[in-house]
């Protein structure tokens, strides 16, 4: 497998490209508007073809890069049919599989930080968007979210890989790149050790968070898949 992992230092995100060796078709995962020249670099010097653009939610940090790739590229972006962006082009639930080329893609629904987040498996790694961060989790105080449900979607379908699968995230704040489920499951602020479903909805009751500075610009975007931005721009 091609495998590439971009970071968007404003909004501290990360990105995603998976390709196939044999096919040459390719994926990226949550995707961000500003940073589309470096993925059509990453492509071309690999000689790949992006088939699709791979939401693991409707991101409030960031605008999407999935229609402007949609534009230029021809390629199709997927999205969990509760995430609330009807613009998608493939509309999925838990349990459902992309083939590309050798790649096979799981989606586990993983909802929680918001109702309509999932993570993809792919052979030893799984990138967990927002759900599972490196010693973390995402907020659940917007979006729908649900700390108990979050609770329940990390140990059942995360915590449930054997424990030297890759996490690879859709944030992070402090330079970290890469865990293990393992180590999430040993050592994470939130919910590691013997962190009871009843202690973690009260951690996350009194996080006491600032109100998202992206999220009036980049929630109606993304509903969008990046389109409206891209509208209004031109």
């Amino acid at each position: 497998m091609i495998f590439k992992q971009f970071f968007e230092p404003e909004s501290s995100t990360y990105t995603y490209l998976l390709g196939c060796e044999d096919s040459k078709l390719a994926v990226l995962i949550d995707t961000v508007s500003r940073d589309v020249d470096k993925y059509l670099v990453a492509l071309q010097q690999h000689g790949l073809t992006l088939v699709y653009t791979l939401e693991t939610h409707v991101h409030a940090d960031h605008v999407t890069a999935a229609a402007a790739l949609r534009d230029r590229l021809g390629s199709k972006s997927v999205v969990h049919r509760d995430a609330g962006a009807q613009c998608g082009d493939v509309l999925v639930t838990d349990g459902a599989h992309l083939q590309v080329g050798t790649l096979d893609i799981e989606v586990r629904y993983t909802p929680g930080h918001t109702n309509g987040c999932v993570s993809y498996y792919v052979g030893d790694r799984i990138f967990t968007g927002d759900a599972l961060l490196i010693d973390g989790c995402g907020r659940t105080d917007f979006q729908q979210g649900n700390a108990g449900q979050l609770y329940d979607s990390i140990h059942g379908k995360i915590f449930s890989l054997p424990e030297d699968t890759l996490i690879y995230p859709g944030h992070d704040y402090h330079g970290k790149t890469v865990s293990t489920v393992g180590h999430e499951k040993r050592e994470n602020k939130r919910l590691g050790g013997e962190t009871s479903r009843t202690e973690f909805i009260n951690i996350m009751a009194n996080l006491k968070l600032a109100y998202p500075k992206q999220i009036d610009v980049a929630l109606p975007a993304n509903q969008a898949c990046g389109q409206t931005v891209i509208k209004q721009s031109a």
